[in-house]
């Protein structure tokens, strides 16, 4: 075996092989390209290793033979995408996220629902983890037995290709969680690595007694303490294995270059199937180095980076989706073009709740003014709420600066939101509430979150803003499938023997058929909530100053106001403006002098004039087309 070496020798070596071996030229070039970045990444990952040269060749051959195998189709694909690598930044784009089981039955309902998406403007379409999982408790598929099989019960993988040409064809990009942290029990190389099998010895971190387990818990935080203790669980034969997250999702070694090697294959199987986004799960946790937390480690960002440049030699049109739920200056820290070239914005989504709970856009604000910007070529996802609960993820001394203590705030928020402060018109539920220390996360559709389940008279405000502000501040605006009709709380998860002990089954509803049948009906929530979130999508798309990210801070001079300029071309610029107060408040002539007296009230259509200033109602959302003075 060969050690790696920090020239580039070893990259000379293995492109002519790949000439050698009869790659076409398209490979050779993104080989040429890609490979030198890949090689350096592999030095700084595996230099130490005297297999780092066979493995990081092994790895480009892997990706030779899945360009080989690539359909023509997705070829044509990564060109376009390749030619216009701002297309997700498009005023166009809309995502939708669901289950597939309990949307649509299966593959097959979801496929009979695409004329629905294409009515409703998707251009994005989230399919939760549907690959083969552990009977029962599986945290919702979360935990993966093969990334190979499709859950029978949802459907196969060749219904799974033919699903994502179909919605190709309907300019539909097929999106899927890539959970690469971790592998479930009755995995494959689970089982072969408990058995000592050659070569899957080391997949996982298997240690024969506690020394290292404890070792490793002076630093680590237990994740669910609610499922086992610390960061490892004991196997049947005495031995302790890694588990951040449940007993039965068991973390992989990354620090073994065969792991990074055999995810890179089910990555590119995947982009050969026709899925042009991966959702890159728990991506905080996945290198493991001992007196450290064991998260957000330098290394991580290597790996990312890593299976970024195998994608790019063998599926360029791939994108990276990042999901790291913690502190905000970690969660950009994952966005790049090398790296996750889209993220989810989780300091916006809460503080969005925060801001309606308080009925103060303050903080909020200063999110956007502070921490919205990205790199080039990069966007947020925006959303109201996803498949998970809600945790209070501002940082402490940004909200220190407002006069705010982030930890009995905190308590604040999740009592609001529970229904058990003053004043809550929410009708969330807790997950996993600690009586001791009060710590708690809060779950819920957006409709029982912001009042319609309780009959308060601003709920189908309060989702039309918290929509509003996801589908105007940039990037990819993403609806939970059924929030757009005002879908409510499903207490029955609490009957259901597998969902009984997680509180997030509230919010993951089944498909509410009488409410898309009534989204037409002005006269049901269902029907006005659709309606005013169709107008919301249908100006979004028509108005190209929402593309992009930029966004310049305007300030209303109100703190139930949050407000931000989208520049446009020669000056124009959309002004959007949100009262999360209760109250109407009233934005001065002096306010808005710095902007043409002249506006176009998009939602509302018609022109307006600012000379007087405008009356901003209680939750009510206003996007103006402005020429900046």
């Amino acid at each position: 075996m060969t050690p790696l070496s920090p020239g580039s020798r070893d990259v000379a070596r293995i492109l002519s092989d790949l000439t050698t071996s009869g790659a076409d030229r398209e490979f050779l070039a993104n080989a040429e390209l890609h490979l030198p970045r890949l090689h350096e990444l592999f030095v700084r990952l595996y230099g130490e290793r005297s297999d780092g040269l066979e493995r990081l060749a092994s790895v480009v051959d892997l990706a030779r033979r899945s360009w080989t195998e690539r359909p023509p189709a997705l070829k044509a694909l990564d060109r376009e995408r390749e030619s216009t690598s701002d297309w997700f930044e498009s005023e166009r784009m809309l995502g939708g996220v669901c289950y597939v089981d309990r949307y649509a039955g299966g593959l097959s309902g979801i496929r009979d629902s695409i004329p629905y998406f294409r009515e409703l403007g998707l251009t994005y379409l989230h399919l939760m983890p549907l690959f083969e999982s552990p009977e029962g408790n599986s945290d919702g598929g979360y935990a993966v037995s093969s990334y190979r099989r499709v859950n029978p019960a949802l459907g196969t993988m060749e219904e799974l290709a033919a699903l994502a040409a179909d919605l190709r064809r309907a300019g539909i990009s097929l999106v899927v969680d890539f959970i690469f942290n971790h592998t479930s029990n009755e995995h494959e190389w689970s089982q072969k690595a408990v058995a000592g099998v050659a070569g899957y010895e080391d997949f996982y971190l298997i240690y024969p007694d506690r020394e290292m387990p404890d070792a490793y818990e002076r630093t680590t935080r237990e994740i669910f303490p609610d499922d086992h203790a610390g960061s490892f669980v004991q196997l049947d034969d005495g031995r302790w294995i890694w588990a951040t997250f449940y007993h039965f999702q068991w973390d992989l070694n990354y620090a073994n270059p065969a792991v990074f090697e055999a995810m890179a294959g089910e990555m590119l199987f995947l982009a050969n199937q026709g899925v042009e986004i991966l959702r890159m799960d728990a991506v905080a946790f996945i290198w493991k180095q001992l007196g450290t937390t064991c998260e957000s480690l330098p290394e991580a960002h290597l790996l990312l980076q890593a299976f970024n440049a195998v994608l790019r030699m063998a599926a360029p049109g791939l994108l990276f989706k990042s999901e790291a739920i913690v502190h905000p200056d970690e969660v950009i820290s994952y966005i790049s073009p090398e790296e996750c070239q889209i993220s989810y914005n989780p300091l916006q989504m809460a503080l969005t709740w925060e801001a309606l709970a308080t009925r103060d856009g303050r903080l909020l604000q200063q999110a956007l003014e502070r921490r919205h910007a990205l790199p080039d070529g990069t966007a947020w996802v925006n959303y109201v709420r996803s498949h998970d609960d809600i945790g209070w993820t501002f940082a402490d001394e940004d909200a220190a600066e407002l006069g705010i203590d982030g930890s009995p705030h905190r308590r604040f928020l999740n009592d609001f939101y529970v229904g058990r402060a003053e004043g809550t018109f929410a009708r969330g539920v807790p997950f996993q509430e600690n009586p001791r220390t009060g710590d708690a996360r809060v779950t819920g559709t957006t409709a029982s979150l912001a009042g319609i389940e309780a009959g308060d008279a601003g709920g189908e405000d309060r989702v039309v803003l918290a929509h509003a502000l996801a589908l105007s501040t940039g990037g990819i605006p993403l609806l939970y499938l059924g929030d757009e009709v005002a879908q409510l709380n499903d207490y029955g998860y609490r009957d259901r023997p597998d969902e009984a002990g997680d509180s997030r089954w509230v919010h993951r509803p089944f498909r509410p058929a009488q409410a898309y049948a009534d989204r037409t009906d002005a006269d049901t929530p269902a029907g006005r909530v659709f309606a005013r979130l169709s107008r919301l999508i249908d100006v979004r798309r028509s108005t190209p100053e929402l593309a992009g990210n930029e966004l310049i801070p305007f300030d209303a001079h109100h703190d139930p106001v949050v407000g931000f300029l989208r520049p446009g071309p020669a000056g124009s610029a959309v002004l959007v403006l949100a009262n999360v107060g209760d109250h109407a408040v009233h934005i001065a002539p002096l306010t808005l002098s710095g902007l043409a007296p002249d506006a176009v009230d998009l939602i509302d259509g018609g022109r307006i004039s600012l000379r007087p200033g405008r009356t901003l109602p209680a939750h009510g959302v206003a996007w103006w087309r402005v020429a900046v003075r």
